[in-house]
């Protein structure tokens, strides 16, 4: 998954893409979605969950920071650090052992604490090109980099 671009037309295509990202995760990985608000990261992150067999209705965790789907083939969590001020609240949280785990971690509003971010991570970048229309860059982990 090194170096993508996709355009979605619908909610129903961003969740379709996140299902075919989902197939190349493993345990471990960080997935990172930037974007302004309403620009399809829940969507793309329920295509995530979708792909990886959660069965658990998927909501925004804009107020709890960290919800955890425990159904898949590998845990996911899904961080929203919108209202976060600092790594350290997530440090002091005890969040941060999520990070790289034994599961698969997608965080929206990866800039609100760029210190904790592990290096190798996958950084999706959603664009609103239009009411329904995403312009999606994928730049992640090389397959020979996994190895």
């Amino acid at each position: 998954m090194a170096e993508m671009r996709e355009v979605t037309n619908s909610a129903s295509e961003t969740r379709a893409l996140g299902e075919r990202i989902a197939a190349g995760l493993r345990p471990g990985d960080v997935v990172l979605l930037e974007g302004d608000l309403g620009a399809g990261k829940s969507e793309l992150t329920r295509g995530i969950a979708r792909g990886l067999g959660v069965t658990e209705t998927v909501t925004s965790p804009s107020f709890t920071i960290l919800n955890v789907y425990e159904s898949g083939r590998y845990p996911l969590y899904h961080f929203d650090w919108y209202r976060l001020e600092s790594s350290e609240e997530l440090y002091e949280l005890g969040m941060d052992e999520y990070l790289g785990g034994d599961g698969i971690a997608v965080v929206e509003w990866p800039g609100q604490c760029p210190d904790a971010l592990p290096e190798n991570a996958i950084r999706i970048r959603l664009e609103p090109t239009g009411e329904h229309t995403r312009r999606i860059e994928i730049n992640g982990t090389d397959e020979k980099e996994r190895t």
